[in-house]
């Protein structure tokens, strides 16, 4: 099993949440965060100039049974692009184990 975490644009939220459901991923949890990046210009909205120092962004957590690592993490790569700097980051990882609160069962079974 994989931990695949997805730092996305807000705006690409939507979009990529549909996609992932398209290509059967339907469970994963999301939240709001705030990190630093490489841009350091700053920004003029409606006259108002404010630093993008701070970027908000959401933070997408899916854990997938092998065999779906490389359709998710594609599915991120395409739908989260908009080409530009600031368009977020993927990183995979190893789950050892899985369980089912509800009925104590394990593995991969678990994700269905």
């Amino acid at each position: 099993m994989k931990k695949i975490e997805a730092i996305i644009r807000k705006s690409k939220f939507s979009e990529v949440k549909e996609a992932l459901h398209e290509v059967g991923v339907n469970f994963f949890s999301y939240w709001d965060v705030t990190g630093l990046g490489n841009e350091k210009v700053g920004k003029v909205y409606r006259g108002v100039s404010f630093s993008t120092n701070d970027i908000q962004r959401r933070q997408l957590s899916i854990i997938v049974n092998d065999d779906f690592e490389q359709i998710t993490v594609e599915t991120l790569l395409k739908t989260a692009s908009t080409g530009e700097v600031g368009d977020g980051k993927v990183f995979v990882s190893d789950v050892l184990e899985t369980y089912r609160i509800r009925t104590g069962e394990k593995g991969g079974e678990t994700l269905k």
